[in-house]
């Protein structure tokens, strides 16, 4: 019997949000959300319904972890003093629901969270929780940010929930609207994004699949192939991956195939290629003429980009399990390189992202891109092409590895982006940039580096 529907006290607390419970604590302690989820469903027959209800607990709470703590602190009457894990957890999915839900009454809230503590902690932590969350419901008022004019950092980080050193680099970079705009963006529940698979179907064709069963979309805004999921649910996601029809990737990590530009016969290396998504898609715009050759050190990641090719129909991928740096083909007609970044740029569908990256890490990896870059160059041939892209926002990791590298190495030069998409999408420096808050798509940056060909 679902423990939702039983009389019995042991068995009156909702095991859905008691597995949400389970994971922001796995999150907290450092675990990716996917992975988090992952563990907690482990032995729990969720029905499809009950694992959205999960993912949207799970995910809200962990994006709003800054803005739930400060606003619980308001009703507790020891606001220093550090609460237990699970009780924390609880109050913050409680609040959560109360703040970020629409369609929980606020007393069905309260009375499950009440039922979690009784659960998971003791009666008096129990007691605590409501009355906690019956202040909170009484006084609303008593909830205070810091000045946006005196002190954005503070307000920002509090109220949109992200940590200190991001928003002071977004402030600097964007000013304080644009900042805001993009904080925004970020917290909203994330749309799902098709790449239409040319080889098995037209846009228009999924289109109208999506129409007849009720599902608003849009065409990508700069690749008509993605089709943006705007409404209604995703009943056909799985027929329509498992056909091999789509394939669920973001619009602009298309950005960076499209810049690359393969060519039919072209010989293409994908350097950290795994999953797969711009090895496919570079396959299918060379119409499976050619070759890809898809570099990942991952094995498992590598079984995914396989899978990947099979059930799209591409033929002319050639996985190689290598670390790039060991990696020595070529020379290739183009390369791809897409390093491991930051990721800021899809904040908004990595929950754990802005409590995972840490101001050091961007550093760290700021020397891996460098030295990876160098490497990716050594494998085009004169006259072919290298595109770096990532999927952040920060300038340090973007632009500055490009421009630095070209003051390293003068047999290349960058080639405008504006040869393959409009001047709203390119910098003056021909490099793409998008970003959440302006675009609606996740943060990307793409350049295209010509070889000069040998004197």
């Amino acid at each position: 019997m679902n423990a939702r529907s039983s009389n019995n006290k042991s068995q009156s607390y909702d095991p859905v949000r008691a597995a949400a419970v389970e994971a922001v604590i796995l999150i907290e302690q450092g675990e990716q959300t996917e992975n988090a989820v992952r563990s907690v469903c482990v032995q729990r027959n969720f029905r499809p319904l009950d694992k959205r209800f999960l993912l949207q607990l799970v995910n809200g709470t962990t994006k709003m972890r800054r803005r739930l703590d400060h606003t619980i602190k308001f009703y507790l009457a020891r606001p220093s003093t550090e609460l237990p894990i699970r009780l924390a957890n609880i109050l913050r999915i409680g609040f959560y629901q109360l703040l970020f839900t629409d369609r929980i009454p606020d007393a069905a809230a309260v009375s499950e969270s009440v039922n979690l503590a009784h659960h998971m902690t003791d009666q008096t932590k129990a007691r605590l929780v409501n009355a906690v969350m019956r202040s909170s419901l009484r006084e609303p008022e008593k909830v205070k940010f810091a000045d946006k004019t005196e002190d954005p950092i503070k307000y920002l980080g509090d109220y949109y929930s992200f940590p200190d050193y991001f928003v002071a680099y977004c402030l600097r970079e964007f000013g304080f609207d644009s900042t805001e705009k993009l904080f925004e963006v970020c917290n909203r529940a994330p749309r799902v994004t098709y790449r239409v698979n040319f080889l098995k179907a037209k846009p228009d064709e999924v289109a109208n699949i999506l129409q007849d069963n009720d599902i608003e979309f849009s065409y990508g805004r700069f690749l008509p192939e993605f089709i943006h999921i705007e409404q209604g649910g995703l009943p056909l996601e799985r027929e329509l991956v498992e056909s091999g029809k789509v394939l669920v990737q973001d619009e602009s990590a298309g950005l960076a195939v499209r810049l690359l530009n393969p060519q039919p016969k072209n010989d293409v290396v994908d350097l950290t290629a795994a999953p797969g998504g711009k090895s496919t898609y570079a396959a299918i715009r060379m119409r499976n003429r050619g070759r890809v050759t898809a570099v990942d050190k991952s094995h498992a990641r590598l079984q995914m980009l396989v899978e990947n090719a099979r059930r799209l129909g591409t033929k002319i991928i050639s996985p190689v399990a290598s670390d790039l740096f060991d990696f020595k083909g070529g020379p290739f007609d183009r390369v791809l390189l897409d390093p491991p970044c930051s990721g800021w740029g899809t904040a908004g569908k990595h929950s754990d992202l802005r409590w995972r990256k840490t101001k050091d890490d961007i550093t760290n990896l700021i020397k891996i891109q460098t030295r990876m870059i160098d490497h990716a160059a050594t494998l085009v041939k004169p006259g072919g092409v290298l595109v770096y892209s990532t999927c952040t926002i920060i300038r340090d990791e973007n632009d500055q590895i490009v421009e630095e590298f070209l003051i390293r190495n003068k047999k290349f030069q960058i080639e405008s982006a504006s040869e393959y998409f409009g001047d709203e999408l390119v910098s003056e420096r021909g490099f793409i940039k998008t970003y959440p808050g302006h675009d609606n798509l996740d943060g990307a940056f793409c350049a295209r580096l010509r070889r000069q060909l040998d004197n």
